[in-house]
């Protein structure tokens, strides 16, 4: 091969590579721009975690009934079923949040939609309850139970079996009602004639 050819292929090697790094260098800014939004989002979700974790971020914006339910919490004695769970280092986020990351993600995003309507003085006093606790909630710290197979435990053992065959059944927070203040405390801060209505409910459609 001639010297001549040899350094016309070299040549176009070179243009060739050449050519090659300008695309890759001219799609930095393109993949910038496409993972830029993640990793803002990324930063601003941990950050407002870090906020949401305090209860009393949560009341600075949901500010009545919820500022109540703050100084319950913070008093010596716990006089709700709520406050009674933030002795035990539960917080507000940790009910209201549904399981896993797609649980609190959800949670984050009605929290960002909340801000808003705080910022622009658009929201209702006393705040209504969008996302209602549901029994997933619930059982992601109490998931045991449902599984204790006894009598004194039957209306926890069967309310999975009333609730597949009526819409209207009764969920774990029907009896459990965690910001009341008239629930006895010696039973779990239950409030007896609120349950014992569920009681009956269940009782009634089971014809029993």
């Amino acid at each position: 091969m001639s010297a001549k050819k040899t350094q016309s292929r070299y040549s176009s090697q070179q243009r060739s590579s050449k050519a090659s790094n300008k695309k890759k260098i001219a799609l930095v800014p393109i993949a910038l721009i496409l993972i830029a939004p993640f990793v803002i989002a990324g930063i601003v979700g941990t950050g407002a975690m870090q906020f949401e974790n305090r209860d009393s971020f949560c009341a600075s914006c949901h500010t009545e009934p919820e500022s109540g339910y703050l100084q319950r919490e913070t008093a010596a004695a716990p006089t709700d079923l709520a406050s009674f769970h933030a002795a035990k280092n539960t917080r507000c986020i940790d009910c209201h949040s549904g399981k896993g990351y797609p649980g609190r993600a959800a949670a984050l995003l009605l929290g960002a939609k909340d801000l808003l309507a705080f910022i622009s003085k658009q929201y209702a006093q006393p705040a209504p309850l969008t996302r209602p606790i549901t029994d997933a909630h619930c059982l992601k710290c109490h998931s045991d139970l449902p599984a204790k197979q006894d009598f004194n435990n039957h209306f926890h053992v069967f309310l999975s079996q009333w609730q597949a065959q009526d819409p209207n059944a009764a969920g774990c927070v029907d009896c459990h009602e965690s910001h009341i203040t008239t629930g006895d405390s010696s039973i779990a801060f239950l409030n007896q004639g609120d349950a014992r209505q569920v009681c009956d409910k269940c009782h009634a459609f089971a014809g029993r």
